[in-house]
């Protein structure tokens, strides 16, 4: 029974990670995405990384300016009702709601060590409205600026290894307002044949209940928290070869963050955000950090004519400065993998199964750590057309697509 309770938990903490809003601009294609990831590392007690969520994005619904966005996962949901030119001819406004358990959960990690008695389970959830603004109708490359406020209410709770003596934060509501600029973008999906991006943004928590928490007090919950982020991105596929490249370039910076608002840093799951900040090889969001500068790197290459198989490796390094009482020994950080993947020939769903190293992650107090990641796309919109591939001579295909139909 204890083994069935883990199983049904793993399932349910799935859906945690779903990506949650923060689009620059409302999304202008219709797509049904089911997006799954998850991440086992080998070494130590993680805690859970993964995701599953269907992505979906109606324009015209209902009317021809309403865009529907819904982001649905098992125990969570994120939604925006966008109105486009409503505020003029190229401001849209959008209005959201979100919440659902585990959302507002927390996992304290320190030189690589998960303590489940400082750890605790949190959920929320809350309304938001946004602002979109495109400054360049007329150009290819879109640039948009955005202004949300947001105004959200967490409630935490204990989870069965939390220590008695452990004081959880206060349960309140907080006010978000996030601004941003954001030159190009990136489409949400596993992977990109082609993205480019500049954006920089401001985002301001303000807890309405801040206050101590822990043992004894010895951490607290911050009235206030400010940070500042930018990020640069490239991404191009080889017609001809098939070939893709990703480079990708995110720092940030801090003020009066506490752990409930840090950057985190680490795991390989693209879509947990909507700037996931990818370390190889370390737990998912292992490390917190107050300031930090990082370099991501991917290279693909096809193994077949026909661009169904391919190799795919990845590279991570990043310095950072640790949140207070989460220092690490080394503020340089580094990661590697790679693994394969199998895209369909109606490009109907695709799967990566990898593996990833970290270079200086620490396990047991030595440096170096091993995971395995399984990530997962299914493009429900294509499955419509041509979900089945009669020239698939592997069996591979059909054998899964048999598997799909059996849930229809």
């Amino acid at each position: 029974m204890v083994r069935i309770r883990n199983w049904i938990a793993v399932l349910l903490l799935l859906g945690v990670f779903a990506p949650i809003s923060s689009y620059a601009q409302i999304d202008p294609v219709k797509r049904e995405l089911v997006q799954m990831g998850y991440n086992q590392p080998f070494e130590g007690k993680p805690p859970i990384s993964g995701y599953a969520f269907l992505y979906y994005n109606q324009p015209s619904f209902m009317r021809t300016n309403l865009t529907l966005r819904l982001a649905v996962a098992p125990v969570y949901m994120d939604s925006e009702l966008g109105f486009s030119g409503l505020l003029s001819e190229h401001t849209d406004l959008g209005i959201g709601v979100f919440g659902g358990g585990f959302a507002n959960s927390y996992s304290e990690i320190r030189s690589g060590k998960l303590f489940d008695e400082e750890s605790f389970t949190g959920d929320g959830g809350g309304a938001e409205a946004s602002i979109y603004h495109l400054f360049n109708p007329d150009q290819r490359i879109p640039l948009n600026a955005i202004i949300r406020g947001e105004l959200s209410y967490a409630a935490y709770r204990r989870d069965s290894e939390t220590a008695p003596n452990f004081v959880l934060p206060n349960d309140g509501p907080t006010a978000i307002v996030r601004t941003g600029l954001r030159w190009g973008g990136r489409e949400p999906l596993l992977t990109s044949d082609a993205a480019l991006e500049l954006s920089v943004w401001y985002e301001g928590q303000f807890r309405l209940n801040p206050g101590p928490y822990g043992f004894a007090g010895d951490r607290n919950l911050n009235p206030s928290s400010h940070l500042f982020w930018g990020r640069a991105l490239f991404a191009y596929t080889l017609p001809k070869s098939g070939q893709n490249i990703a480079v990708a370039i995110t720092t940030g910076a801090s003020v009066n963050a506490d752990r409930l608002s840090a950057f985190r840093l680490g795991g390989v799951l693209p879509l947990s955000s909507e700037f996931p900040l990818i370390l190889p090889g370390y737990y998912f969001q292992e490390i917190s950090a107050t300031r930090f500068a990082m370099l991501n790197g991917s290279y693909s290459f096809p193994l077949d004519e026909h661009k169904r198989w391919s190799i795919t490796t990845v590279g991570s390094v990043a310095g950072v400065d640790y949140l207070k009482g989460l220092n690490q020994p080394n503020d340089f950080l580094s990661g590697v993998g790679g693994g394969i993947t199998y895209r369909s020939y109606s490009e109907a769903w695709q799967a990566f199964l990898g593996y990833s190293y970290g270079i200086t992650a620490i396990r047991s107090g030595h440096h170096g750590a091993n995971a395995i990641g399984l990530l997962v796309q299914f493009d429900l919109e294509r499955h419509k057309e041509n979900f089945y591939d009669p020239g698939d001579r592997t069996g591979f295909s059909r054998g899964f697509d048999r598997i799909m139909r059996s849930f229809q």
